[in-house]
């Protein structure tokens, strides 16, 4: 049997499939009970717990081979390191108290600094804590999302301009979520001995015009990158809905991005590479909402 956390997201939705599909037993845990049958029609056992609650999600994890963990950002927190530090402390109480043998944790590039890198300050505690509580860890570092620029497909859409916070002309490591999660369930199927790091990307690096390249090629038109200055991060995104304080932490993020420190550790980790680049993830998208 094997647990997953945030099975109605991305990464986790994308673990839960890759393992149903290879015919693996498997726990689902949900937040509230109607997101429980879609999994169980599928198959899968599906509990309610919160990774907050450590009680809970301990009965949750009980007797199961392996879990796939994560601590999803609480933007609306005005202190979200506070806030991302107590889920954590929470979830490494149930691994402990659990028993489990192996934990997949997602976490990302950059998370081996304890600070300048923004909300992934939170991920390096994370990763100290849940190390500290489990039998063994595979802890799965993960390059910028391909889905982060899933929010502004609307304005290349209507425009033909991608905007962006990240540098005009510089390539940075990016990948899918699918296949983030098809490395996680690959990893609760193959355990380690003690710990083991895995730096995940894409099958190569891009620049923000390469994405832009990608949707005019999905459009049928040109599309422009509009370089953003880090001075208009928070007011972007209180705009659509965050604290100001995690806000922030986002222009903290992207200047270490820019400035490189938010990238692979290297060393002993293991570096993997995905299959899946812009064409697969965002392009079917536009040419969904442009139909």
């Amino acid at each position: 049997m094997y647990v997953v956390a945030g099975v109605t997201g991305n990464t986790g939705s994308a673990v839960a499939e890759t393992l149903l599909s290879r015919g693996k037993p498997l726990r689902a845990i949900v937040r509230e009970e109607s997101k429980a049958e879609a999994w169980k029609k599928k198959g899968a056992e599906a509990v309610v717990a919160s990774l907050s609650d450590s009680a809970t999600l301990a009965r949750a994890l009980s007797g199961a081979a392996g879990a796939y963990l994560l601590n999803p950002p609480q933007y609306a927190a005005e202190d979200l390191i506070a806030a991302q530090g107590a889920v954590s402390d929470s979830i490494a109480e149930a691994v402990q108290a659990s028993g489990i043998p192996h934990v997949v944790l997602l976490s990302s590039h950059g998370a081996q600094h304890a600070k300048g890198t923004g909300p992934i300050r939170s991920l390096h505690y994370m990763e100290q804590a849940i190390g500290n509580a489990a039998k063994s860890l595979t802890i799965l570092r993960a390059a910028f999302f391909l889905e982060n620029w899933v929010p502004v497909l609307g304005e290349v859409k209507a425009n033909g301009v991608l905007p962006s916070f990240l540098t005009p002309g510089r390539a940075i490591p990016m990948v899918a979520t699918r296949d983030i999660g098809r490395v996680a369930a690959e990893a609760l199927l193959d355990p380690p001995q003690g710990t083991r790091l895995i730096e995940l990307s894409g099958p190569r690096d891009w620049t923000p015009e390469d994405i832009a390249r990608v949707l005019a090629e999905a459009l049928g038109r040109e599309v422009t990158v509009r370089g953003l200055p880090l001075e208009a991060v928070v007011p972007a995104f209180t705009a659509a809905g965050m604290s100001i304080g995690s806000a922030k932490l986002l222009e903290e993020m992207y200047a270490a991005i820019n400035g490189g420190r938010v990238a692979p550790e290297g060393g002993g980790a293991i570096a993997r590479r995905g299959t899946l680049g812009p064409e697969d993830v965002l392009a079917p998208l536009l040419k969904s909402a442009a139909a």
